[in-house]
């Protein structure tokens, strides 16, 4: 199987740790992924994601001191493998795991996908538990010094033990049993532990051998740039931040990294600017509440995200999905980037504005997006001439499209010239002339 195939535009769904954390219920994830085939799919929305800890009794009962409870009870099978926790997803009692709720899931014309920590279980390591397929037991193939600094869930694997790339086909085998079509790894993209980029490797080995096409997303970042041609080889997503919330200097950031990233965009190979937090989150961390930023950083981010060509995973709770938010992720016009754009780069970039460009697939539009960085509005003007695109050397007698507001416009001058909201983004688009 080509991994490349299995992504060949950036994936588009829905995650629950935005709004859940660690206590999502398979009665919150049907009713998510309801909202998104009744009101997104129809738009490209369509993995439906578990986030993490969703094998752990009591996730989140302990939020005042823990995030994730040290040593607690987790669901598990002989082979060392986690499990769905029944008292959170009652569909996976009985060995059944997470086939009922990935068949619901599938019944809505959409995909499921969840989230893992890298490794195998402490608790499997210190039980001397089994690995299907392999002499080896669980203390064998652990690396008792491999430790996610901020999840204790997990030791990482002695890479090079009997045992250790049969215990990651083994989970693949069965997330493949499951119907699973697309896997969150977690504490192994910035490689924190030196096994990490080993362990990636392991894990795209197993993906190919379960027959089942699985995508593969790997966290948290920042993603080693230097070390692109290794994600884009072995990973179809990998995070280009660590976790990204609703605050502005976060959001400023991003234009940087996005830069940085811009030549490795292609299909099957997302550099990820991570979840989108918009409409309402954060119940799971104690307190729900509607996304910080303004409605122009939403249009920001929106639009970086998509000139770019990010993966866009929604973390919002569907359920309360308001009529601004909707409306925000169901632009058709904006959406059509992340399927019919290429060469998105960076024209400019100072302490007060940014401008990116990028082309339609068709040969004939062109994208101009323009992003006031600063505390106040301003006009920004554009030259033809700085886009450096074959054909266009003036911007006079051309019609421009605004495609957040759907105004359409014939510029009268040589120069693109427009107002921008502080902290917001216009999003052009042009024909290229004939």
């Amino acid at each position: 199987m080509d991994k490349n195939g299995f992504a060949l535009t950036p994936p588009m769904g829905w995650n629950s740790y935005d709004y859940y954390d660690t206590t999502v219920t398979e009665d919150r994830v049907k009713a998510n992924a309801d909202v998104m085939a009744a009101r997104l799919k129809q738009y490209g929305w369509e993995y439906v994601v578990v986030d993490i800890q969703w094998y752990a009794y009591d996730a989140g009962s302990k939020r005042d001191r823990y995030q994730y409870i040290p040593f607690w009870k987790v669901e598990m099978d002989e082979y060392s493998r986690l499990l769905p926790c029944p008292d959170r997803f009652p569909s996976s009692a009985g060995g059944k795991g997470f086939r009922p709720l990935a068949d619901y899931v599938h019944s809505l014309g959409l995909k499921f996908g969840i989230h893992v920590m890298r490794g195998i279980p402490r608790i499997a390591a210190h039980s001397r538990m089994k690995i299907k397929g392999a002499d080896a037991t669980a203390d064998e193939i652990a690396d008792p010094y491999s430790i996610c600094r901020w999840n204790p869930d997990m030791y990482g694997l002695n890479v090079e033990a009997d045992g250790a790339q049969q215990y990651y086909d083994s989970l693949f085998e069965l997330y493949a049993q499951w119907g699973v079509d697309f896997v969150k790894v977690d504490d192994i993209c910035r490689r924190d532990m030196p096994s990490a980029k080993k362990e990636i490797e392991m894990i795209h080995h197993a993906i190919r051998r379960c027959g089942r096409p699985i995508v593969l997303s790997l966290s948290p970042g920042p993603a080693l740039v230097d070390q692109a041609w290794h994600y884009k080889k072995y990973a179809n997503m990998w995070r280009i931040t660590d976790d990204f919330w609703d605050r502005w200097p976060l959001l400023l950031n991003m234009f940087e990294r996005c830069e940085m990233w811009q030549d490795h965009v292609a299909p099957g190979c997302w550099p990820d600017c991570d979840m989108l937090p918009l409409g309402y989150i954060g119940k799971g961390f104690g307190q729900e509440r509607y996304t910080n930023f303004t409605r122009d950083e939403q249009v920001t981010m929106m639009t970086l995200w998509c000139m770019f060509r990010s993966p866009l995973m929604l973390g919002a709770e569907l359920t309360k999905l308001d009529e601004w938010t909707g409306s925000l992720i169901t632009n058709a016009k904006v959406l059509r980037l992340l399927t019919h754009s290429c060469g998105a780069r960076q024209i400019m970039r100072d302490e007060e504005q940014a401008v990116w460009v990028s082309e339609d697939t068709d040969g004939r539009g062109i994208y101009i997006a323009v992003f006031n960085l600063g505390g106040k509005e301003r006009r920004i003007t554009v030259c033809a001439e700085e886009l450096e695109l074959t054909g266009i050397d003036s911007f006079t007698g051309m019609k421009f499209e605004e495609l957040w507001s759907g105004d359409i416009a014939i510029n009268t001058g040589d120069v693109l010239e427009t107002a921008v909201p502080s902290h917001g983004a216009r999003l052009f688009r042009i024909e290229r002339p004939v």
